[in-house]
């Protein structure tokens, strides 16, 4: 690895060297992530507390923070145990007393003696109509007034760590902060005010008012920015390793993609057009494509997906869909057979129940070329499956496939170019940091005939008024979903709520016409009752979000969210999409429990106004916040210290595009600025970046 710079090592020294901290207190510290001096740099002031003096407590607001000039007048003793000692003093104006509890020995005739002049500064309340200091923060003679802050930075603390520890060693770790060379573009830094960043540390770590505690103070924004190019620069590098992969050209003649679109009852959208054009320009390239198309609920992915799959074959090459269950990858299989069959060409399915002679015969007319397009499971990872000449796999919704996956299915042809699908609307921040590495394709408009869904809100008190609803509907020939909430409680598993509800409507439907599924449930049994719901069979299916993703049945035109209030946003967004998606008029049911606290209410407020996934998307990010939005564990979001892309979603955009510029001009970072670049991945601990560049 790479060797860290010399002019960084005393930031990356033992928190030991910092005055004040012990190998006890070290220890500590290391609950807050905190493990050498870089870190203390870094872990800015989570509030500040204004210090300036006051001639007296009447000139301030109370209860309140004051910084007072006093006279010491008569101390009291604690008259039993457990009482406070009290201290009277005189301001300019007025008396007030000084509280303690406990204190030790002669401490505070020692430090307070009888007529003479201390400044105290600490918290004043009224009790009874008298103000009292209780156990003050400072205690200073008159001359020293000027060791305190006018503005007393508050940091973030943890068990066994007190302010006066905290500031003591990030004054210390301050002092190792070098002066660094300038890693962020010059127009770009003077355009936006920003300080150097050793000039941004100093300023963060001592605040002048409440505006420096924001994100959009200059020297906070800067240090944010800093942690964001660090991690894009990272992406981009990554990105650019992948694309210089060879890959195999496959320039597709249109012929055969031209056929479907003849097809086809309706004209693709513009974004359609487009997302097709990026995604075929990438494959007639030389090297390996790596992208993400993100498109919403019901905006034509899957006919995308087909024309790029087309190109493959068109170019004499093979093509792979994957999808992460049997039945999707069977619906897929549905979806493109017609397709396929416009095309002239051969797409067949391969999932973990083909066994014996028909698996052998998959395998063979897949391994000689029969076989244009495969549809499967994890099933098309097996070390028996061969392609003569894979040229591209799709994979369908990322988030249940890891990357890991990814590399297997890509080993299966000579450097296959990789199409990602996510019908989960990402915010523009979000997928910057989540899919960086990676070119994105949008698809953001419907395509025509996608029939609007009506969203109601419904208080549980009128779930009988649902079910005689339901009944007529599924009297009419409709089928519905009704969607039960997980439930938390320890002695429950997540089916209860939806078995329960299934007992309750078996007596109000015809027993066979409803159906139930649930995660727990085993495979077989999930597909067999999703099948039966598919065919009709099933009127009325009660589940929990095993639906969530992809499944699809025109005929259900009704949904039913029971406690929709516990439902994340992108996941109502996601069940709702689960109906409109027929000739009916659909609707959606959002059954909740009142009374709706703000957030709850603002979320199903939203799901009543828009159908815009992004829109939602965007919301659910302002309200719950970006580790929240895709579950800190799952989401391989990066942490980041100062950075928030809650309150600088646009910064995150900008550090993307410095990142590319930069490594455009300058791959391997030799310049002067892409040596500071470098020091700045050192800096942050982005190891992986410094690996690929020493790899070179």
């Amino acid at each position: 690895m790479s060797q860290r710079p010399e002019t960084l090592w005393p930031l990356f020294a033992d928190l030991t060297v910092l005055d004040g901290i012990g190998p006890k207190t070290a220890q500590n510290l290391l609950r807050m992530d905190v493990e050498k001096p870089a870190d203390l740099v870094l872990t800015l002031p989570a509030s500040g507390i204004d210090r300036t003096p006051v001639t007296s407590i009447r000139e301030a607001v109370l209860p309140g923070v004051v910084t007072v000039e006093v006279e010491i007048g008569m101390h009291r003793k604690p008259p039993a145990k457990g009482r406070p000692y009290l201290i009277f003093v005189r301001d300019a104006a007025t008396e007030f007393q000084l509280v303690f509890f406990h204190p030790r020995g002669d401490w505070l005739e020692r430090t307070f003696p009888a007529g003479q002049r201390r400044i105290v500064s600490g918290r004043v309340e009224l009790f009874d109509g008298l103000a009292r200091m209780t156990h003050p923060d400072h205690i200073m003679r008159p001359g020293e007034a000027d060791a305190l802050p006018r503005f007393e930075p508050v940091y973030p603390l943890t068990q066994g760590i007190t302010q006066k520890t905290m500031s003591r060693a990030a004054r210390s770790a301050l002092q190792r902060a070098p002066d660094l060379n300038e890693w962020i573009e010059p127009s770009l830094k003077k355009q936006r005010g920003w300080p150097s960043w050793q000039t941004a540390l100093l300023t963060a770590h001592a605040p002048r008012s409440d505006a420096d505690l924001l994100p959009s103070s200059p020297a906070r924004e800067r240090l944010a920015y800093d942690e964001l190019l660090a991690h894009q620069i990272t992406l981009a590098l990554a990105r650019s390793r992948v694309r210089q992969q060879r890959g195999v050209s496959s320039v597709g003649t249109g012929t055969l993609q031209k056929a479907v679109l003849a097809s086809l009852p309706y004209q693709p959208t513009a974004a359609q057009t487009r997302a097709v054009a990026e995604i075929t320009e990438d494959m007639a390239s030389a090297l390996r494509m790596n992208r993400l198309l993100q498109g919403d609920v019901g905006s034509g992915k899957t006919i995308v997906a087909m024309l790029s799959m087309l190109a493959a074959v068109e170019s004499g090459g093979q093509a792979a869909m994957m999808a992460p269950t049997g039945i999707l990858a069977r619906q897929h299989l549905d979806g493109l057979a017609p397709l396929a069959e416009a095309a002239g060409i051969r797409v067949d399915l391969l999932t973990g129940r083909d066994k014996g002679k028909m698996r052998a015969d998959k395998l063979a007319a897949l391994a000689d070329g029969t076989t244009d397009i495969m549809i499967g499971t994890h099933s098309l990872f097996q070390a028996d499956v061969e392609f003569r000449d894979l040229r591209l796999a799709v994979v369908d919704e990322q988030h249940r496939f890891g990357v890991r996956q990814r590399m297997d299915l890509s080993s299966k042809g000579q450097s296959p170019d990789i199409l990602v699908m996510t019908a989960t609307p990402i915010p523009r921040s979000l997928s910057l940091t989540q899919y960086g590495d990676m070119d994105i394709s949008v698809l953001d408009e419907k395509p025509p005939g996608r029939k609007p869904v009506e969203t109601v809100l419904v208080s549980s008190g009128r779930t009988g008024e649902v079910i005689s609803r339901l009944q007529k509907a599924i009297a009419e020939g409709k089928q519905a979903y009704w969607v039960c909430p997980l439930v938390h409680d320890t002695e429950t598993s997540e089916s209860t709520a939806a078995e329960d509800r299934f007992q309750s409507l078996k007596v109000a439907f015809d027993e066979g016409s409803v159906g139930l599924v649930h995660g727990q449930l085993p495979p077989a049994q999930k597909d067999a009752v999703m099948e039966d719901f598919a065919a009709g069979r099933i009127r009325l299916l009660v589940a929990t979000t095993v639906i969530e993703v992809g499944v699809n049945v025109p005929n259900a035109s009704i949904m039913v969210i029971e406690a929709a209030q516990s439902f994340g946003l992108s996941q109502l967004h996601q069940l709702r999409g689960r109906v409109g998606r027929g000739a009916e008029k659909s609707s959606c049911l959002l059954v909740y429990d009142p009374p709706l606290g703000g957030t709850a209410n603002a979320r199903l407020k939203i799901m009543r106004e828009t159908e815009d996934g992004f829109a939602i998307a965007e919301e659910d990010l302002r309200i719950r916040g970006a580790g929240d939005l895709l579950g800190v564990q799952q989401s391989g979001l990066p942490r980041f210290r100062i950075a928030d892309l809650e309150q600088q979603p646009g910064l995150m955009r900008t550090a993307q595009d410095d990142s590319r510029l930069l490594l455009e001009s300058d791959p391997e970072l030799t310049s002067p600025r892409g040596q500071a670049a470098r020091v700045l991945l050192h800096l942050m601990e982005h190891d992986k970046a410094i690996q690929m560049l020493s790899a070179g």
